[in-house]
């Protein structure tokens, strides 16, 4: 009797990419890109400093995005609702469901994001970095491009 034997992925984490996605210091790092692990999922690691900027309300068409808390705590707008999810707690997005997410001002926050399935988002978070490391920041407009080429609507008239 023969057995299927489909091959594992093994990504050390020296390995993976670390992009600075803005000028607070907060950081994504790519553990498994939807390309190297078969395109089923995509799992990033990010950090953030206590009261920062995470993502504006925005919405996603192609994939689902979690996050999983590893540290600190994360407030995530899903809707109109804040929650404020700690160690160990997950919150779930559905594809189009309008989400946020930042920090507090009393804890900064590691967690994980899974995209179901595994959009390209290491595009986005590479652009981030660019537009965190210029001179001058960008516009809202050429911001708001950008995040559309990658399956990103950004609300800006939202009412959070």
């Amino acid at each position: 009797m023969s057995f299927p034997e489909p091959g594992a992925v093994w990504r050390p984490r020296t390995d993976s990419e670390r992009a600075v996605t803005s000028r607070t210091g907060s950081w994504t790092r790519f553990a498994a890109p939807g390309d190297a692990v078969g395109g089923g999922f995509g799992l990033f690691e990010s950090w953030i400093p206590a009261d920062a900027p995470g993502a504006m309300p925005h919405y996603h068409s192609g994939f689902t995005e979690s996050f999983y808390v590893l540290s600190g705590r994360l407030r995530v707008l899903t809707g109109t609702e804040w929650t404020e999810a700690g160690e160990g707690d997950l919150v779930h997005v559905p594809a189009h469901g309008v989400h946020a997410f930042r920090t507090g001002p009393d804890s900064d926050a590691r967690f994980l994001i899974l995209f179901v399935p595994g959009a390209p988002r290491e595009r986005y978070f590479r652009g981030l970095a660019e537009f965190a490391a210029r001179a001058e920041p960008p516009s809202a407009e050429e911001v708001d491009a950008f995040a559309l080429s990658c399956d990103q609507v950004n609300l800006r008239e939202h009412p959070y």
